[in-house]
């Protein structure tokens, strides 16, 4: 037993999911889709980048391999080495449904087996008690959007008119969310958190997994910007998680990024919020330095699934996807020996296809550290055994669900 790192690359989806179409997604391939972009020449972008996937940290520890597992089909362009550097495989999720709480719930040992609310596509989308309540007892002069949209899209059509009136700017999306729009400076970033936990109460008796703050600055349309201090407002989760159970262990839980929002702040321990990739990984390999015998590290990178996954920007994802990649080695060099780190998604958000929302796809699952065989750990039945792998590892009793695989041992070439 040392320490585990878990990271999350969120929405970088292998495609492959069994039920794709069941959630409309048939032929989503998150990876997969940019790759061929990327090969055929059609995500090019002078100044940013050109050619095919270069991804060679993410290749060595397998990503190209667990692509082709989940999906039956090569990267486009990706050449695969003939030697692999970590255990690699690919897991398919049980959730019901495709959004950032149930995949991180149960990569975190707790699937989750009942089906969220959702808001329909009427216009008005939220129900006009929910919105009345909301108006009267945060005190507003009433609210623009009620629709389902795309964020960036509704702030710039809406920002001038919100800054103007006050009204705050509500909208949601294909997952079950509710999410809050308001400037910074002239409705108050404190105010609009307020706002929020007020809408959280009042979506519980809809089972809304999320109410999300999305603040933003600017003048007009073209300069309105979110911010990084956005806030996920969830439900807390139906049962202990890995990070409950390390929590009533005394063991040390850090928490960077949106983590702590996802799991309403239980078991998540020392909470770190950073914006933007560099930011996180900085503060992973600070956390790294302190961070004792038995602990765990739990991360997400957000912008490939904030910034490019929902812009449906796939030279921007393409460009994401290789500067982090090139992170890879500054992770491997802040390994002790007997460290874990696992390499995951918590769903796909294929920028090729129609629409802004989530993808349902499997995930990479990619192991390593010192110590670790390399080899391959197949396809899993569930996300739920990368927590029960890690809880194999930090030798706490076995969670409720998940199956772990073997570390040290040689694994199934």
């Amino acid at each position: 037993m040392t320490r585990a790192i878990l990271i999350v690359m969120d929405s970088v989806g292998i495609g492959g999911a069994p039920d794709a179409a069941g959630y409309g997604d048939t032929g989503s391939h998150t990876l997969g889709n940019i790759a061929a972009a990327c090969a055929a020449g059609r995500a090019d972008k002078p100044g940013l980048r050109t050619g095919p996937l270069q991804l060679p940290n993410l290749v060595r520890l397998g990503l190209g391999h667990a692509a082709q597992l989940a999906s039956g089909q090569p990267l486009a362009g990706v050449k695969l080495p003939d030697r692999l550097q970590s255990q690699w495989g690919a897991a398919r999720e049980i959730s019901l449904g495709k959004d950032t709480p149930s995949g991180h719930w149960e990569i975190a040992g707790l699937p989750v087996t009942l089906a969220w609310g959702y808001f329909p596509h009427t216009e008005p989308t939220f129900p006009k008690a929910l919105t009345d309540d909301l108006i009267t007892r945060c005190q507003l002069p009433g609210v623009l959007g009620n629709t389902h949209a795309s964020g960036t899209e509704i702030i710039a059509q809406l920002g001038a008119e919100h800054i103007a009136t006050g009204k705050p700017i509500i909208y949601t999306s294909a997952d079950s969310v509710m999410q809050i729009a308001a400037h910074e400076e002239s409705f108050g970033l404190e105010r609009l958190y307020k706002v929020c936990k007020t809408a959280r109460v009042l979506c519980d008796p809809l089972n809304i997994g999320r109410v999300i703050a999305r603040p933003f600055t600017g003048d007009t349309p073209t300069t309105f910007t979110r911010t990084g201090n956005r806030r996920d407002f969830a439900v807390p989760p139906s049962a202990p998680t890995l990070l409950d159970r390390l929590t009533s262990a005394g063991r040390e839980v850090v928490s960077i990024g949106k983590i702590g929002d996802i799991f309403a702040h239980r078991g998540t321990g020392r909470v770190i919020k950073a914006s933007g990739h560099p930011a996180l990984l900085d503060a992973l390999l600070d956390t790294l330095r302190t961070l004792p015998d038995g602990g765990l590290a739990f991360v997400n990178f957000v912008d490939f699934d904030m910034l490019f996954g929902h812009r449906r920007d796939v030279a921007g994802y393409a460009d994401a996807l290789e500067h982090f990649d090139a992170m890879i080695p500054r992770i491997e060099a802040a390994l002790r020996p007997g460290d874990l780190a696992i390499l995951t998604a918590d769903h796909g958000c294929d920028p090729t296809a129609p629409g802004t929302n989530h993808t349902r796809e499997c995930v990479p699952v990619l192991a390593f550290g010192p110590g670790v065989t390399a080899g391959s750990i197949g396809l899993r039945d569930s996300f739920a055994d990368i927590g029960q792998t890690i809880a194999w590892h930090l030798s706490i009793a076995p969670l409720a669900h998940g199956q772990a695989w073997r570390l040290g041992d040689e694994c199934d070439d």
